[in-house]
């Protein structure tokens, strides 16, 4: 059955596993800075996870870029994984 509402991601795809995360603010704040940031489409966090799903640009952001900006608020990214597109 053809799903017409299911969002296709466009561009490269990376995910994050994170450390530090304490409450589901984490993951909305993490969401909401990396989604500010020019290339990004889309950013999914999960707190029960301990993981980022990030859909981008890779010519206007790269991974080592969003991985800076997890950081920055004060968590850890503890692996990375580049899911084929």
């Amino acid at each position: 059955m053809l799903n017409l509402f299911k969002k296709i991601p466009r561009g490269q795809s990376v995910t994050f596993r994170i450390d530090g995360m304490h409450c589901t603010s984490c993951s909305l704040m993490i969401d909401g800075e990396l989604e500010d940031t020019k290339g990004v489409i889309e950013a999914e966090t999960s707190y029960a996870k301990s993981q980022v799903i990030i859909n981008y640009d890779e010519k206007k952001v790269t991974a080592d870029k969003l991985r800076s900006i997890i950081e920055s608020l004060g968590y850890q990214v503890v692996s990375q994984s580049n899911p084929t597109n």
